[in-house]
């Protein structure tokens, strides 16, 4: 479902440069949640970054189900993306004046699907948000918060799941509500990848991957 191809990204100029990410070649299956840990500055957002279709690689190659992304005019990409690809970060990113119900169906603004109001009130059941749907994101608790995110980035059920450290705000009860949520889309058949600090995210993962320095130094059950 992702495959990266010797994948490096590199900051500055020739005098100042900074190796971001230094050639990771790395695989994902479908059925598979796997948590990148590592030292802060390590590389693993920009990992996420590139894997994710919003930052070009220095060198090497991404492939999101069999397809490069960045060989994609820049709307081929963008539509790549809403179609196949969904992002949980740990500030959530709602549309403050959005109600929860809209806030999920932003994410068919590019696809446009005939049965969206179906699909985001069976998300907001399943993550028991469906009392609060038509609350604003101010009136919400942060575990809440993160969950209107989740059902937002599920939405399009997409193949691959990016999670940018999205247990950071949360309490003990909500963060292993999301990892779990996570860890079931995977079991689902998608491909789930958390970036995180978190030692119950790499409890739920099938694999942890660990960065330093850029680089990838272990890969494994």
């Amino acid at each position: 479902m992702l495959k990266l191809d010797g994948v490096t990204k590199v900051y500055g100029s020739a005098k100042r440069e900074v190796k971001a990410v230094d050639a990771i070649s790395l695989a994902i299956e479908p059925h598979e949640a796997i948590a990148i840990q590592g030292p802060s500055g390590c590389g693993k957002t920009t990992l996420l970054l590139m894997c994710g279709a919003l930052l070009r690689p220095t060198s090497g190659a991404v492939f999101v189900a069999g397809t490069d992304p960045y060989e994609l005019s820049p709307n081929g990409r963008s539509a790549f993306r809403a179609q196949n690809i969904g992002f949980v970060f740990q500030q959530f990113h709602l549309v403050p004046y959005l109600d929860v119900l809209q806030n999920v169906l932003t994410a068919n603004v590019p696809n446009r699907q005939p049965e969206a109001k179906r699909r985001a009130h069976e998300l907001l059941e399943h993550f028991g948000l469906a009392h609060r749907m038509h609350h604003v994101p101010s009136e919400l608790s942060v575990g809440e918060r993160q969950r209107v995110a989740l059902a937002r980035a599920l939405f399009n059920r997409p193949k691959l799941v990016l999670a940018d450290e999205p247990t950071g705000n949360l309490d003990p009860d909500n963060a292993v509500t999301v990892l779990d949520a996570l860890r079931e889309y995977a079991d689902n058949g998608a491909a789930v990848l958390v970036v995180t600090h978190d030692p119950n995210a790499a409890k739920r993962a099938h694999r942890v991957v660990r960065m330093d320095q850029g680089r990838l130094v272990s890969d494994g059950a």
